[in-house]
């Protein structure tokens, strides 16, 4: 079946990845170990809505495991920089040129 634009493509999940501003970032533990979180992992759901969870680095140092963590809900401008990495992914995903 063709749609509109070519071929239907069922998608399993579109997401990005967005950098935690330097005065944004916050602290969490886990595991007895905390963590600096400094990155976001948002993702579109299929009913439209997004989700998000933050990823980071120890802050004693080290590798530390990849361990994702929930972002505050009582921070409203966490939830502006969710906004606006969707946005921007919209924005560059529908002016992408095709294959390199």
């Amino acid at each position: 079946m063709t749609g509109p634009g070519g071929p239907d493509v069922e998608l399993n999940g579109v997401a990005v990845n967005a950098t935690v501003p330097e005065g944004l970032r916050w602290t969490a533990v886990r595991r007895g170990e905390e963590f600096v979180l400094t990155s976001l992992t948002v993702r579109l759901l299929p009913d439209g809505h997004l989700a998000v969870k933050a990823y980071g680095r120890p802050v004693a140092g080290g590798r530390g495991g990849y361990v994702s963590f929930p972002v505050p809900a009582d921070r409203p401008e966490l939830a502006e920089l969710v906004s606006a990495a969707a946005d921007r992914a919209a924005a560059l995903w529908g002016a992408h040129r095709g294959l390199a």
